[in-house]
């Protein structure tokens, strides 16, 4: 399946300079370009592509106003293309996929499409698995009751591998499988890691939105735990009980939620 794509830069030699690098890619389709922000946000919005390659500095609308433009729709996935170095943070702040120097090395620029297809494999896989549960509880209930695990894993494919933190003037790329548990702090997550802790600016509940809930469980009403690295359950008064984690940190689950923890810790 084609990766349909638009270019934007104000410089008409950019935007050639990185269609030749892209002509290596065959399953990149080029469906737009455009000169200025104004030009993408229309274009984005009337083409609706996959991936968009986007230019930082442009005289009136610059690239992050057209990432804000974009709100009101979902929004393909990004990558910045600029000759300064000191908008990365901003970039990966807006979730993009990558932040690419000019001019735009081949071998980098592989790496990058290799991500986006990632990202896009997980994402269709999702949908798909969805429409597929939608079709069967219309038509035939009992088989979507009995729906094959091979579905479950389409449907958590969708769910973030990496997650980009910014803490400490950094952007620590964290690799969810390491996540032992999330503690939340008002607006703030504490990501335990086995061996950092990092500061996430993210509500515990758009942060569950973002993980496979096989996985992670929240285990009381500020905690989430990856059931992955639960090595022992502890039982404790009143019927609440600990986890005891790999790293050998224990976390309590509150009554209301022991049921839930049950079904995924044997």
């Amino acid at each position: 399946m084609s990766i349909r794509t638009i270019l934007v830069d104000d410089e008409t030699l950019a935007i050639q300079g990185l269609e030749l690098r892209l002509q290596s890619h065959e399953d990149v389709e080029i469906v737009e370009r455009c000169m200025n922000g104004r030009e993408a946000i229309r274009a984005i919005k009337t083409h609706k592509p996959d991936l968009v390659f986007l230019d930082i500095q442009m005289p009136g609308f610059d690239g992050f106003s057209v990432v804000q433009g974009l709100m009101d729709v979902e929004p393909p996935l990004f990558v910045f293309v600029t000759a300064y170095s000191d908008h990365a943070l901003r970039a990966f702040e807006a979730d993009a996929v990558d932040y690419l120097m000019k001019p735009v090395d081949t071998d980098r620029l592989a790496d990058t499409l290799e991500r986006v297809r990632q990202r896009l494999a997980a994402k269709r896989a999702g949908e798909e698995a969805e429409r597929l549960k939608e079709v069967l509880a219309e038509h035939a209930p009992e088989a979507a009751e009995a729906m094959p695990e091979a579905t479950d894993q389409l449907a958590a494919s969708r769910y973030e591998k990496l997650i980009n933190i910014k803490d400490r003037g950094q952007i620590f790329r964290v690799d969810v499988d390491t996540i032992e548990r999330i503690d939340a702090a008002g607006d703030y997550m504490c990501i335990y890691t086995g061996d950092n802790t990092l500061i996430l600016r993210e509500t515990m509940k758009d942060l569950e939105r973002r993980l496979d809930p096989r996985r992670f469980q929240r285990v009381h009403r500020s905690t989430i735990v990856n059931l992955d690295l639960v090595k022992q359950v502890k039982p404790h008064t009143n019927g609440e009980c600990f986890l005891v984690l790999n790293s050998g940190a224990q976390v309590k689950v509150s009554r209301s939620y022991r049921e839930v923890v049950a079904r995924f810790v044997h």
